[in-house]
């Protein structure tokens, strides 16, 4: 089966809710945060981080019940293709339905947006 989900970020708003005291920390996790500081990311890059979170939720067809923000970074590769790492509650969800996950992000202007398209080996049993 194959699933899609996808979510537009206005960036403004994210910069907004980092001012709240442990917001951050509760929404990236600690290898995206890494990856972030290491590669100097701009609001624009967290705030499609953030879309695809929410677009994460929507293509595995929980929303973003059932597993914490911080258990789905987006991580990039050598070449600078993002993916999902998962851990926790996320990753056991994912992995209960053999998902896979294809990322794609971008940003113009004052808008982040990310798509997700999940594909699982038969039927979505969640």
């Amino acid at each position: 089966m194959i699933n899609c989900g996808t979510d537009i970020v206005k960036i403004s708003r994210l910069e907004k809710a980092l001012e709240t005291p442990g917001f951050y920390e509760k929404v990236f996790g600690k290898r995206e945060r890494a990856e972030f500081e290491k590669r100097g990311a701009r609001l624009e890059s967290l705030a499609a981080a953030f879309a695809a979170k929410e677009a994460f939720g929507k293509a595995l067809g929980t929303g973003i019940r059932g597993f914490s923000l911080c258990e789905a970074e987006v991580l990039h590769k050598e070449n600078g293709a993002p993916y999902l790492f998962l851990s926790g509650k996320a990753k056991a969800v994912s992995d209960k339905i053999h998902a896979e996950f294809s990322l794609s992000l971008s940003h113009d202007g004052d808008y982040a947006t990310a798509f997700v398209i999940c594909v699982t080996k038969g039927e979505n049993i969640l």
